[in-house]
C-alpha cells in the first residue's frame, strides 16, 4: 500500500510541476488552493497544502482514524513530492515548447490518475479529497461528483485572484482529472 501511495504521489507531483505550474494553471481541491497561494505569494505549494489540510485532518482524527492515518501518509508524500519536483526546473516542459491546452490536459490526466490510484486504495492527498470521502460515505453520493463540485469552486476562486483566462484551461485540467480519477475508482465507488 505504501508503494501505491508513492506512485500516486509521483503522478500528482509530475502533473502539477511539469504541466500546470509552468503555465500558472491550477487543479481543484487543496492542491488547487496550494497552487493559487503559490502563484500569489510564492510560498511552496506542498507546504500550503499541508497547512490548509490541517482542520480536515483534525476532524478525521476524531471521526475516522483509518481515513486519518491512511490519508496522512498520502498528504505528506504528495506534498513533499510536489515541493521536491518543484526544485527540478530544468526538467519542466516549459523548456520544451508544448501548447498550453496540451499542458492542461496532460496535467489533468496525471493528477487525476494519481488521485484515482490513491483513492482506489482508500487513501487520499487529504484536504478536499478526505472531506469528499466523508461526504460520499455519509450521503451515499459518488466521491468523484463531490470532488468535481469542490474543484469548480476552487477554479472560480483562482480565476478571480489570477487571470480569467486560467479559468477555462484549469476547467479543462479538472475535467480530465475527474475523468481519470473516475476511471481509476470506477469499480470501487460505483
Amino acid at each position: 500500500m505504501y508503494f501505491i501511495k508513492k506512485v500516486g504521489s509521483v503522478f500528482i507531483a509530475v502533473g502539477v510541476n511539469f504541466f500546470l505550474v509552468p503555465f500558472e494553471l491550477f487543479d481543484g481541491g487543496v492542491i488547487g488552493l496550494g497552487l493559487i497561494i503559490k502563484y500569489v505569494t510564492g510560498i511552496k505549494a506542498g507546504l500550503v497544502i499541508i497547512c490548509v489540510s490541517l482542520p480536515i485532518f483534525i476532524f478525521a482524527l476524531f471521526h475516522n482514524k483509518n481515513y486519518f492515518i491512511s490519508s496522512l501518509h498520502g498528504l505528506l508524500l504528495s506534498s513533499f513530492a510536489i515541493d521536491y519536483f518543484a526544485s527540478l526546473p530544468e526538467l519542466f516542459p516549459i523548456n520544451y515548447p508544448i501548447p498550453v491546452i496540451l499542458s492542461a490536459i496532460l496535467g489533468g490526466i496525471l493528477t487525476g490518475t494519481g488521485m484515482g490510484i490513491m483513492l482506489r486504495y482508500k487513501t487520499s492527498t487529504g484536504g478536499t479529497d478526505l472531506l469528499a470521502q466523508f461526504l460520499a460515505a455519509r450521503f451515499q453520493v459518488n466521491i468523484v461528483i463531490i470532488i468535481f463540485i469542490l474543484d469548480i469552486f476552487i477554479i472560480c476562486l483562482g480565476s478571480l485572484l489570477l487571470s480569467s483566462s486560467s479559468f477555462l484551461l484549469s476547467a479543462i485540467t479538472i475535467l480530465f482529472s475527474g475523468v481519470f480519477t473516475s476511471i481509476c475508482t470506477w469499480d470501487v465507488y460505483y
